[in-house]
């Protein structure tokens, strides 16, 4: 899926290096993103603090309001608005509460989808 976006990309992760190195690759992802793959580690202050986000954005050369975050956590919602970033909320993975995306919507979301299938679409719709 990816691959498709034809965008700088990464991960900003709440989880630690080796938690998020395990985690992508057991999703066959890990492939697709070094060496942008960022962790709560490697900033002072964690999620909703817009630190990661802002470390991300300037390791990758971007202006923070020329970056789209897609989170399915308020504290990333939190975080991303906060740096300054467009902030799609996402519910449809299987660990996600019924009722969430309200959450995510009343956390500043600037809009929530639940399938990855429309990513492609959303963000050509921010672009």
């Amino acid at each position: 899926m990816l691959e498709l976006l034809d965008l700088p990309r990464c991960v900003a992760s709440s989880s630690d290096l080796a938690r998020l190195h395990h985690s992508l690759g057991l999703v066959g992802l890990l492939d697709q993103l070094p060496p942008h793959i960022y962790s709560a580690d490697q900033v002072a202050r964690g999620k909703p603090e817009p630190d990661l986000f802002l470390h991300a954005a300037e390791a990758m050369d971007h202006a923070p309001d020329r970056c789209l975050v897609i989170e399915d956590s308020l504290a990333g919602v939190a975080a991303g608005r906060a740096a300054g970033m467009t902030v799609l909320g996402f519910v449809g993975a299987s660990h996600i509460p019924l009722g969430h995306d309200e959450r995510l919507r009343e956390a500043g979301a600037h809009k929530v989808f639940d399938s990855m299938a429309d990513l492609s679409s959303l963000i050509d719709a921010f672009a």
